[in-house]
């Protein structure tokens, strides 16, 4: 296929394949440095794969080179390719789609990719060059494209290119959970970059005794398009006055800037520029020890956000000394568990009989579904609270599901059918979310079901039993039935 013919839309349905024109250079494991750095040298090429019994095993650098040189010059006559090699070696099979090599680099923010045929064996290597070669409009670059921001005009300017991607790699029919792995990764570096351009520009710094959290979707890292933050501060109980000051001063930038790129701020004033989002270790300490001793609803809701805390930015000890606070105080109150899991199963599925889903009757939403309420909410905070009956927290839904299969007594066969309702409904909020910025329209959760088609309906009904059957299992393992609240 000629470069010139090859458009956007079509990108990404290119197969790896096409970019593998030639087998890489290659050499085994028992290869010495010197011998391996006159192969670089003689083809001319940044880095060199290593291959044993016809499979690749493992990845050398030009900067991995350069590294050992200047730390351990002595020892190069007498290291060999093993020494050195990278082994964790990030791959994609070569029938793939490009916009999985795409997503592979943007996610672990490589440059090449090591391509392999169905039984492993070497099939050649692409390399981001390649990628730019037959499409200069790459959205691969967007990370760097992140991290080379100079002011935040720019970062909303990419925020914009971010909701771009999104739409093509949706077309291009990537699996849920990538493409919500995906986002997060984005979220996380525009994030990452206001912290840093805070800093830069303003002199505006979180001290190191202090953890900026993210919590909710976010905090789960299955976020969709961003409608609102959920942040919080955690510090040390040691902090000195100017660092308290300091905290305060960055808690309020941060969520400045945040909305300016195009983040609002959250309606219900869950942010760390809010003095009761904002803590020291020992005072959230007693505050999620009352919410858990005292399950009002009203404590119940703030816990659930609360419990998928995750330190994007700061001292990351803070963060894990709060879950362990949290597991432990959990499992000292032996109804906190019955009360959130009554809690939760008060958000059953709109489904009627014979299975007819039950749409919003009035108001701006009439004929609609909202998604969250239907089901999402139900699992996420369904799956987390068993994971957390098992002395666990933090990861993704997916992931949860994933310990469930290995630590609990529920059947796998039900944990799979909640996993296909879960990445369901999660791909269906965001293309009517995108559908929605594609409009003009502000992002929500509300899905009409009579623009899916018969096939999606029928897979939608199905998802919503899936979540009675998350309620089902709540009930069963926290003995609903004889809880009188």
């Amino acid at each position: 296929m000629a470069d010139s013919l090859i458009n956007q839309d079509t990108f990404y349905f290119i197969e790896v394949d096409l970019l593998c024109t030639r087998m890489p250079i290659t050499c085994p494991p028992q290869t010495g440095l010197i011998e391996m750095a006159g192969l670089m040298q003689q083809h001319n090429i940044s880095g060199i794969v290593v291959v044993e019994d016809e499979k690749p095993v493992g990845i050398v650098s030009l900067r991995d080179l350069r590294n050992c040189v200047a730390t351990d010059y002595h020892a190069l006559a007498t290291r060999t390719v093993q020494d050195l090699m990278q082994t964790d070696l990030i791959t994609i099979r070569r029938h793939d789609y490009l916009f999985k090599a795409i997503f592979k680099m943007a996610r672990f923010n490589i440059h090449r990719l090591v391509v392999v045929n169905d039984d492993g064996s070497l099939a050649g290597v692409i390399t981001n060059s390649d990628l730019l070669r037959i499409q200069s409009r790459c959205p691969l670059y967007l990370s760097q494209e992140i991290e080379a921001a100079e002011n935040f005009e720019q970062l909303q300017m990419i925020s914009t290119r971010i909701i771009e991607l999104l739409q093509f790699v949706v077309k291009a029919g990537a699996d849920t959970q990538s493409l919500i792995s995906l986002i997060s990764h984005f979220n996380d570096l525009m994030t990452l970059q206001v912290i840093a351009l805070l800093e830069r520009l303003e002199a505006v710094r979180l001290p190191r005794s202090a953890a900026f959290l993210v919590m909710g979707s976010e905090g789960r890292e299955e976020q969709t398009l961003r409608t609102d933050q959920d942040n919080a501060i955690v510090y040390s109980d040691s902090v000195s006055t100017d660092e308290l000051k300091q905290i305060k001063q960055f808690a309020s930038r941060v969520v400045d800037r945040l909305e300016f790129i195009g983040v609002p701020r959250c309606p219900g004033g869950i942010m760390a520029s809010n003095r009761q989002w904002c803590h020291s270790i020992s005072t959230w300490q007693r505050i999620t020890a009352r919410w858990i001793n005292t399950p009002t609803l009203k404590n119940m809701v703030k816990f659930g956000m609360f419990q998928d805390l995750r330190v994007i930015h700061g001292n990351l000890s803070l963060g894990k000394k709060l879950r362990e606070h949290i597991i432990t105080t959990s499992h000292h109150h032996s109804l906190f568990f019955s009360y959130m899991a009554h809690n939760i199963v008060q958000f059953s599925p709109p489904l009627g009989l014979f299975g007819r889903i039950k749409l919003e009757h009035k108001g701006e939403h009439k004929g609609s579904l909202d998604l969250k309420k239907a089901g999402i909410f139900a699992l996420t905070q369904g799956v987390s609270l068993l994971t957390l009956l098992h002395r666990s927290m933090g990861g993704t839904t997916w992931d949860k599901l994933g310990w469930l299969r290995q630590d609990s007594q529920i059947s796998k066969d039900d944990l799979n059918s909640i996993e296909e309702a879960f990445s369901l409904l999660v791909r269906l909020r965001l293309m009517v979310q995108l559908d929605a910025v594609a409009a003009g329209k502000t992002p929500d959760n509300f899905c009409d079901p009579s623009l899916l088609s018969n096939r999606e309906q029928e897979q939608l009904r199905t998802a919503l039993k899936a979540v009675n059957l998350m309620l089902q299992i709540l009930k069963d393992t926290f003995q609903l039935d004889l809880l009188r609240i």
